[in-house]
């Protein structure tokens, strides 16, 4: 661990990290729902308060997105990733020499949460989905699906993200890294960002 002014950054340890979080991403033929309900027996499409779409849908990821539900359900997140046409300024103005392919970045008040929160993994069946529009970051399910089988406690979201090689940086102001993190190359994604700290003055 070490302090990068004016945010704590936990970077991955120097050690060949497990291949992408493999425990807590979905396997061939599923893709994966998070949830901090552990009595869950039968995902029903309904509209969710946070939808921009009137349709009713059962959501879930698939394993290149799966880190982005790897935080409690109602924390503020900002994501960046390398993806192919990054430049390498931007590389470095956001992730930070040594910082990885990856930053996941929350605020300080949410620290507690990610550190205790009991989270669930359910397995689905990927022939029941399909890709969200116009951007598939999600992939949903027009009709009721059954899990594969019982909720997989997800542990430490702290050593999950440690073990995928994810930088996880800790800051009192989500939105001037967000307004950055926007501007530039890297892929990136933002989710509960109403739940964030206002915007800072000035």
């Amino acid at each position: 661990m070490y302090f990068n002014l004016p945010g704590l950054v936990l970077p991955p340890r120097r050690r060949a990290p497990d291949p992408g979080g493999a425990a807590m991403r979905p396997g061939p033929g599923e893709v994966l729902h998070f949830s901090e309900d552990p009595g869950i027996t039968r995902f029903v499409p309904h509209v969710a308060a946070t939808a921009q779409r009137p349709e009713a849908y059962v959501w879930a990821v698939n394993a290149a997105r799966a880190p982005d539900y790897w935080f409690p359900r109602q924390c503020p997140r900002a994501m960046a990733w390398l993806k192919p046409g990054t430049t390498s300024a931007d590389r470095d103005l956001v992730l930070g020499p040594g910082g990885g392919t990856r930053v996941h970045a929350i605020e300080y008040r949410w620290l507690d949460a990610l550190r205790t929160v009991s989270l669930y993994a359910y397995r689905l069946p990927a022939a029941a989905f399909m890709p969200s529009e116009p951007t598939p970051n999600a992939w949903v399910a027009t009709e009721p699906v059954l899990p594969l089988g019982p909720p997989e406690p997800v542990g430490s979201l702290l050593r999950l993200h440690e073990e995928a090689g994810i930088q996880l940086r800790v800051l009192p102001n989500l939105w001037p890294f967000w307004d950055t993190v926007i501007t530039t190359t890297l892929g990136w994604s933002g989710i509960r960002l109403r739940n964030a700290a206002p915007r800072p003055a000035g």
